[in-house]
């Protein structure tokens, strides 16, 4: 079997500090200890010359490098700079007149550190194994789908519609075309080994090795997030409008009778009002602790939550995030929402002029200093105070990572957690592995 490689984005900076723990062999020499990179008029500047890009290959096994002020939770509420420590390749490119910063490695040995930096390596076997197998498919989506964007005719793709009355947008992984996936929540967490990896893991990865999920022939884009909020929600509400039957809206929890549609105001309404039973209406500390990172343990409250502004405060933060200046915001106005009751348009109305923002990411970033939770909410105004309640946390679409961590508690294998986020879905070996 040969098992592909993955290039993952790390960072970009014009001067990226480094240290290499073992000997590397970069431009035909062996280095290792502190580097300096940095960009210079185009180019690449190390050990006094410049280059068009830079390679350290690994000559031992177990050398590893540390790169310093590495950014994690980007624009999230819980932004910060890590020093994080990484196996194989390092390879630097001019991007943007940046240095971008890449590592390259085996896919299995990534998905080992992607499941701990997604989560603590502690959650029980069953669900660590289907998060690997969903991170293993979500990636060889992506390695697939930037071939065949390679091998394409090269068509200006947009993301955006923007027009005076409205600004429809979403972000997704085609933005990357310098690398596969970036190491940010963007794509997937993946820290190195700075969140040391545990047996458990290296048992979850081993016991799936190269198996991914497939619909109808095709590997499947196994999308997840934190928090479905009790429905997970349909790829085109948060994305390009492209229907994938097997990422569907359901119920998470036992019972399909108990989801209602939420495309209605008034369902969503009560149901965001509510705290209906599901998989990931959990308070037990020992299934969050195991599956949270610290920094996510910040955020007190996954399944529903309130944000309160005052008039002035949701004004401000709108004129700032949208370049626009629609004068006082008077109202927020759900225009469509998605089944799980995520709002994909909104209107926000100000005494300038009213303005329509979607997709739900976008929505999130307008209404909050980094991201709201989810845009599944409803409005509540009482005399200069805005009130927003909320449910769940991300986007909602597949599996849902507290849920799923509770049904792996409550002895559901693998195989049925995965049938449960991912129905239609079937279990084989990756082609890309052949």
């Amino acid at each position: 079997m040969n098992e592909p490689e993955v290039k993952v984005g790390i960072v970009n900076a014009s001067k990226i500090r480094l240290t290499l723990n073992g000997i590397y062999c970069a431009k035909g020499e062996n280095v290792e200890g502190l580097q300096v990179v940095e960009y210079d008029e185009g180019g690449i500047l190390w050990n006094g010359n410049i280059y068009q890009c830079l390679t350290f290959e690994p000559i031992a096994n177990d050398a590893s490098f540390s790169l310093f002020e590495v950014t994690i939770g980007k624009e999230f509420h819980w932004e910060r700079k890590e020093t994080q420590t990484f196996r194989g390749k390092l390879h630097f490119i001019v991007a943007e007149g940046q240095l971008c910063a890449i590592n390259i490695l085996p896919v299995e040995e990534y998905l080992e550190s992607v499941i701990s930096s997604e989560m603590k390596a502690t959650a029980s076997l069953e669900f660590l194994k289907a998060h690997a197998v969903i991170s293993r498919s979500w990636l060889m989506a992506q390695i697939e789908k930037h071939q065949q964007i390679e091998q394409a005719s090269h068509d200006a793709f947009f993301s955006y519609h923007k027009t005076d009355e409205e600004l429809i947008r979403w972000y997704d992984r085609e933005d990357h075309t310098l690398f596969d996936v970036c190491a940010d929540d963007h794509c997937q967490r993946y820290q190195g080994i700075t969140k040391a990896t545990s047996e458990q893991v290296h048992q979850a990865v081993e016991a799936t090795r190269g198996i991914v999920l497939y619909y109808q022939g095709e590997i499947c884009d196994a999308r997840f997030s934190k928090c479905c909020g009790g429905v997970s929600e349909e790829f085109g509400t948060c994305w390009e409008n492209v229907n994938k039957p097997y990422l569907q809206a359901l119920h998470d929890g036992t019972d399909e009778h108990e989801m209602p549609d939420l495309t209605v105001e008034e369902n969503a309404r009560k149901w965001i009002l509510s705290a209906p039973d599901a998989f990931c209406n959990t308070q037990s500390k020992s299934v969050l602790s195991q599956i949270l990172n610290n920094y996510d343990q910040e955020t007190d409250n996954f399944f529903r939550w309130v944000v309160q502004y005052t008039q002035e405060e949701l004004s401000q933060l709108v004129a700032h995030n949208l370049k626009e200046d629609l004068g006082e915001v008077l109202d927020l106005i759900p225009l469509a929402r998605g089944k799980s009751g995520r709002i994909y348009r909104l209107q926000i109305v100000g005494t300038k002029k009213s303005f329509v923002v979607g997709k739900e990411l976008e929505i999130r970033r307008i209404l909050s200093h980094s991201h709201l939770f989810s845009s599944a909410f409803v409005v509540d105004k009482n005399y200069d105070r805005f009130i927003i309640h909320g449910a769940g946390w991300g986007h909602g679409v597949g599996l849902c990572q507290i849920g799923a961590a509770v049904m792996g508690e409550q002895g559901y294998s693998y195989k049925q957690i995965l049938q449960h986020y991912y129905p239609g879905s079937y279990l084989a070996s990756s082609l890309l592995n052949n």
